[in-house]
């Protein structure tokens, strides 16, 4: 059995996928704390509800002919803004703060330690399920 069929599976790979990219754009904004005129950017907060719906209507098409085209798997393209509340702004107009970055940093591979944990413990609870030896 297949957990990537799951609706928890699903939100726990999303979740994991936007931290991914949240890191990614954080580390762009500790890389140009110096550069003038550079604002800071963060990914628009991941909605639970919109992931949960974009789950349950995740069905996978059933293809009688090999000729049929089938369903491209969604992709999550996260959205960027940019940070106009700085905490403070330097003579050159730079809006990085680098410890508000570093707090976000910290944050956000704690939530990726979070989800890899929960994904470990859901498929733990697969396999006591299912009767193998696994959990502990």
């Amino acid at each position: 059995m297949s957990l990537k069929g799951t609706a928890l599976f699903g939100m726990v790979t999303d979740k994991m996928s936007w931290l991914t990219q949240r890191q990614r754009v954080l580390s762009q904004n500790v890389a140009n704390a110096n550069t003038p005129d550079y604002k800071a950017q963060d990914l628009r907060a991941l909605d639970f509800r919109a992931s949960l719906r974009q789950t349950q209507r995740n069905v996978a098409l059933n293809q009688t002919n090999p000729m049929h085209v089938t369903a491209a798997a969604a992709r999550n393209n996260y959205q960027v803004q940019t940070n106009r509340s700085a905490y403070e702004i330097s003579a050159d107009g730079n809006r990085v703060v680098l410890e508000e970055q570093m707090f976000k940093l910290n944050e956000t591979q704690s939530d990726y330690q979070l989800a890899t944990r929960l994904f470990q413990k859901y498929g733990q609870m697969y396999k006591i399920a299912l009767g193998r030896q696994g959990g502990r």
